[in-house]
């Protein structure tokens, strides 16, 4: 399957790869930076994590030939303190988060991310979880789901109040094509965004409580990267870039930490011709320096 990873020389730029570093590619997808990475690398290795089983396997074929550099996980980034742990790793030279969703699971009818196909309502990243999109969609009180429209899909309350209204009416929703028309009976149309794309970006959030992930994410990583080590994200949209901003600010004022991108990293107009999906794409690093005041061994302290 063709895949094209965003941002990826500025990625490796900022990760500063070293031939004997130890890295977690904490979204490995379907493996590009995973792949990246390991090339770069001599005695050091990659830690692939992934939600969803699917992808983890693509990505091992994708890598099969680095394989002896990579051990593939299928784990939340929110577990990452205990998988490093179950690892005997300690601190890590380099952390990668892509925080996209793959291409893979966008056009998987299956998989019911996308709203150009009909699929079931599921969205889960990972098969193994209980929550699906049709949960929601068929089973909460209007109030909430119209909390989720406005919240994880940054819609008008009115808008997103209306939404939810029509959702309920129109129970039960049998898949994504249903969810889609119902979205678009009552929602607006403006330019070529499809009016459900929000909708179905917030389903997609809740299911998989992407905003609790990221959380404990950005509590741990920073915790468990060496002297020198740097931390890379690559958000999609305005919620996960001010949560990664405000938390590597917060980092940087409490010392042991350096903001390494003033200013957000882009794809050029090079790489949004090429690859469509990157345009939304912005970039932030920061690196460890040293210990922060207060702080004791990697083993100690660390936020669950």
């Amino acid at each position: 399957m063709e895949h094209t990873p965003v941002l990826l020389r500025e990625s490796l730029e900022y990760l500063a790869v070293r031939p004997d570093g130890v890295y977690v590619d904490a979204t490995a997808g379907l493996g590009g930076h995973t792949a990246a990475i390991a090339a770069r690398l001599e005695t050091g290795r990659v830690i692939a994590l992934d939600r969803d089983a699917a992808s983890l396997e693509l990505a091992r074929r994708r890598c099969a030939d680095l394989a002896a550099k990579i051990t593939f996980i299928q784990s939340s980034f929110a577990e990452l303190s205990s998988t490093l742990d179950s690892l005997s790793l300690g601190r890590v030279d380099g952390i990668l988060a892509d925080l996209g969703v793959s291409r893979y699971q966008l056009t998987s009818p299956e998989r019911g991310f996308s709203l150009q196909a009909a699929g079931p309502l599921d969205m889960r990243m990972d098969q193994r979880q209980s929550l699906t999109a049709a949960a929601i969609v068929n089973h909460y009180p209007e109030r909430e789901i119209a909390r989720i429209i406005e919240e994880l899909g940054e819609e008008r309350r009115r808008l997103a109040e209306k939404i939810a209204r029509a959702l309920v009416r129109a129970r039960p929703i049998a898949d994504t094509a249903q969810l889609a028309r119902v979205v678009a009976s009552v929602a607006p149309r403006t330019g070529k965004i499809h009016p459900a794309t929000r909708v179905f970006q917030a389903l997609r959030m809740a299911v998989n409580d992407e905003p609790g992930q990221l959380d404990a994410l950005l509590r741990q990583a920073p915790q468990r990267l060496a002297q020198g080590g740097r931390f890379v994200v690559i958000a999609f949209h305005s919620l996960d870039d001010r949560k990664v901003k405000q938390r590597f600010r917060d980092l940087a004022r409490q010392g042991g930490y350096r903001i390494l991108t003033r200013h957000v990293v882009k794809p050029g107009e090079e790489e949004k011709r090429a690859n469509p999906a990157s345009r939304s794409a912005v970039l932030r690093a920061l690196e460890r320096t040293g210990e922060p005041a207060g702080s004791g061994d990697v083993s100690e302290g660390i936020e669950p």
